[in-house]
């Protein structure tokens, strides 16, 4: 295997390097790092181990000393004006029924398909809900105690 140690590190480094391409995540790219590294020690005429102590100590070295930064500077993600409506009550203006995929709701003067966070039976129209989460084009929604 010593011979064509060389042609493992290759394509090591191209399948990382190429699900990195596709992904954007930045997260086989320090494969990829620890990849070359063990590439240039095989050049090098490196023994097999040497090789793939380099490839691990580069790849976990390269993770922990960028990941923090990359995470620091990734796009937070932005909240729609739809998350305005989420913690609020609302008013059920449809029998909200997660088996027929029915229900509606009205909350800060917007209707809104609904279903329920939990399936729990009925929530019928009148009684008043509170928001939970956005699902799709859909509203999670949860009785208020009161109503249960």
């Amino acid at each position: 295997m010593q011979d064509n140690t060389w042609i493992v590190w290759l394509v090591l480094l191209v399948a990382a390097l190429a699900l990195e391409s596709l992904s954007m995540q930045l997260f086989s790219v320090w494969f990829a790092l620890g990849a070359a590294a063990a590439l240039l020690s095989c050049a090098f005429a490196a023994p097999v181990w040497l090789q793939m102590l380099l490839f691990v100590a580069v790849t976990v070295i390269s993770l922990a000393a960028t990941r923090p930064l990359m995470k620091k500077l990734q796009k937070k993600v932005q909240p729609s004006n739809a998350d305005r409506s989420l913690g609020k009550t609302a008013e059920v203006l449809e029998e909200i029924d997660n088996l027929k995929g029915a229900g509606r709701i009205r909350v800060e003067g917007q209707i809104w398909s609904a279903r329920m966070e939990e399936d729990r039976g009925v929530i019928p129209a009148g009684l008043t809900v509170e928001t939970v989460a956005i699902q799709g084009n859909k509203i999670l929604v949860r009785p208020l105690p009161e109503n249960e």
